[in-house]
């Protein structure tokens, strides 16, 4: 995936070489020998995605500092002197309070920030091991940049995570999407409208709009952001996006009926099945109909065909897709919040 560059992370780098790291090798050289530092994980603005929007919670200049484990414990002295030494601002810009302690600076363990994203605190090398990593996570560990880690430990699991997945984990996560947006969203969409569920309906229809996406990045061997910025990288995918847009757009229009929505579903799935014959992911086979009461349950056809191609030692690996290690550590950081900075996060103000 090509990010794209954010004003914030570009005067975040010249924040670093000109002010931080100076202090940081003087001070504290032990320490940054050994730590990764630069401008990623959580936040639109790693994704070169923030705007006006982005700038009421948790925004300003930052600077990542991954430090070893093992000494973590030598950061507090850090955290404590660094605020005094740098500036407010920096070319107009205040400095950020994160989600870990630190302004402007954030050392935190490697090892933490490894298991909060993908889940693991080294380079994956089992099918399980990738299988395990909640895909839209993998993006905080490669995005933005990092512009000092002499030990290359972090660089080596991004450049590990940048090559993308074996090729019998990509075909197993194709897998599990077909199932998903055949099984739970096609099908599960035309049953709610025979049954006029019009709530079960809607819920329906808009996971199916997104793994009708999230396959369509697997077909380009990308990695899908999460949900919130999910369409506007889509739309710059190389394949399949031209085809799919229009579709996709008429279908969210409230005009649209279910009736057409079903059908843009079935030909989106009609699209993503030719591309994996053009793969090679699934072979050739007769073009198929649908059932007037199940629909068009074609790409459960394709579940079946790559499952069965698949190594045995895969087979039962089913993708996780939740952000758990996300949510353990979000729940640990609100826990120990005082209410009235997690209120502030929030925008939320006493009438």
């Amino acid at each position: 995936m090509n990010f794209k560059k954010s004003k914030i992370l570009e005067i975040s780098r010249c924040f670093f070489s000109e002010i931080v790291l100076p202090i940081l090798e003087k001070d504290f050289p032990e320490i940054v020998r050994n730590s990764a530092c630069g401008f990623f994980g959580y936040g639109s603005e790693c994704l070169g995605m923030d705007d006006h929007y982005s700038q009421d919670h948790h925004f300003g200049l930052r600077v990542n500092m991954l430090v070893p484990d093992h000494m973590v414990n030598q950061t507090a002295q850090l955290v404590k002197i660094l605020p005094d030494k740098l500036p407010n601002s920096y070319q107009g810009i205040s400095l950020r309070v994160g989600h870990v302690e630190g302004i402007g600076v954030t050392p935190e363990s490697l090892e933490g920030f490894l298991s909060r994203t993908i889940g693991i605190t080294f380079e994956p090398k089992t099918f399980e091991d990738w299988l395990k990593i909640p895909e839209e996570d993998i993006i905080h560990v490669i995005n933005g940049e990092v512009w000092h880690d002499p030990t290359q430990q972090f660089s080596k699991i991004r450049s590990v995570l940048q090559g993308y997945y074996p090729d019998a984990v990509w075909k197993r996560r194709i897998a599990h999407w077909c199932r998903y947006f055949s099984g739970m969203g096609l099908y599960a969409l035309k049953r709610a409208v025979l049954r006029r569920n019009w709530i079960y309906a809607t819920t329906t229809f808009g996971r199916t709009l997104k793994w009708s996406m999230e396959l369509a990045f697997l077909l380009n061997r990308t990695y899908f952001p999460y949900d919130k910025w999910l369409y506007p990288f889509f739309e710059e995918l190389p394949s399949l996006a031209t085809e799919m847009k229009p579709l996709l757009d008429e279908a969210v229009l409230d005009q649209s009926n279910w009736e057409r929505r079903i059908q843009i579903f079935e030909q989106i799935s009609d699209l993503l099945d030719q591309r994996m014959v053009d793969l090679q992911i699934v072979p050739p086979h007769p073009r198929f109909t649908g059932s007037p009461t199940s629909g068009y349950r074609l790409l459960e056809h394709n579940y079946a065909a790559i499952m069965q191609t698949l190594p045995a030692d895969i087979v039962s690996l089913v993708p996780l897709w939740d952000q758990v290690y996300l949510e353990s550590f979000h729940s640990g950081y609100v826990a120990q919040l005082p209410i009235e900075d997690w209120d502030r996060v929030l925008n939320l103000t006493i009438d």
